[in-house]
C-alpha cells in the first residue's frame, strides 16, 4: 500500500501536472489494472518518475530504484516514503535486484530506467551507450509482464513544457521463459529499447 506521503504528493501535484504541464498520456490501459509488473522508460530527468505514475494514480503506485546516496539520515523517510528503494550506481547491485523482483512478485509496480542515467542535452543519437538489462531480467525471474513507456518534456521543466507520456503494450517474454537467463534478458532488453523507441515516436 502506498504511504500517507505518496497519496499526499500524488494528490498535490495532480492539477499542477495536468494544469500547469498539461500533462497528457496515452495506453495506460497497458498497465496491469492489478498485479506487479516491470514499467521501463527512457530517461531525461530525475523527475521522470513524476509524470510517469500521474496517469496511473491513485489506482497504482509506483515504486523505484534510487541512489543509494539518498537514503541519508534526513532525506531517507521521505525517499521510502515516496517509494524508493536504494541501489548502488554502478555496481551489478544483486540486493537491488532481488528486491525489485520481490515487489513485483508481490504485485508492486517497479520502475526501470534501462539508459541507466540520464540522457546528455544535445544528444543526437538515441542511446549513448548499450542499455542495461535489469529491466527485463526482473520481469523475467519475477514472471510478470515488462511494459514499456515514453516520456517527453521532463528535461525543460523549468520553461513549463508540455509533459507527455505513452505506454505500451507489454514486450513478448514467452518465448524466452526456458531460455538461460543472460541471454533472454538481453534479447529481451532488445525488444524493448525498439518498443520505447516506437513510442517515443509517437511523443
Amino acid at each position: 500500500m502506498p504511504s500517507p506521503f505518496y497519496l499526499f504528493v500524488g494528490a498535490a501535484s495532480w492539477p499542477v501536472l495536468r494544469f500547469a504541464y498539461r500533462l497528457r498520456s496515452t495506453g495506460a490501459e497497458h498497465v496491469p489494472p492489478e498485479g506487479g509488473c516491470v514499467l521501463a522508460a527512457n530517461h531525461n530527468s530525475n523527475f521522470d518518475p513524476w509524470p510517469l505514475g500521474i496517469p496511473l494514480f491513485p489506482r497504482r503506485y509506483l515504486r523505484f530504484m534510487a541512489k543509494s546516496e539518498l537514503f541519508n539520515p534526513v532525506l531517507k523517510p521521505f525517499v521510502q516514503a515516496g517509494g524508493a528503494f536504494p541501489v548502488r550506481r554502478g555496481q551489478a547491485d544483486a540486493e537491488a535486484i532481488e528486491r525489485a523482483v520481490e515487489l513485483c512478485r508481490a504485485g508492486e509496480i517497479v520502475v526501470m530506467f534501462p539508459e541507466g542515467t540520464r540522457r546528455k542535452k544535445g544528444l543526437n543519437k538515441r542511446y549513448e551507450a548499450r542499455p542495461r538489462s535489469g529491466a527485463a531480467r526482473i520481469a523475467l525471474e519475477a514472471g510478470v509482464p515488462l511494459v514499456p513507456a515514453a516520456i517527453a518534456g521532463t528535461d525543460r521543466l523549468a520553461r513549463l513544457s508540455r509533459l507527455r507520456v505513452a505506454y505500451g503494450p507489454p514486450v513478448g517474454l514467452d518465448d524466452l521463459r526456458d531460455e538461460p537467463l543472460r541471454e533472454a534478458a538481453q534479447i529481451a532488453t532488445d525488444r524493448l529499447m525498439a518498443a520505447i523507441g516506437e513510442l517515443e515516436a509517437t511523443l
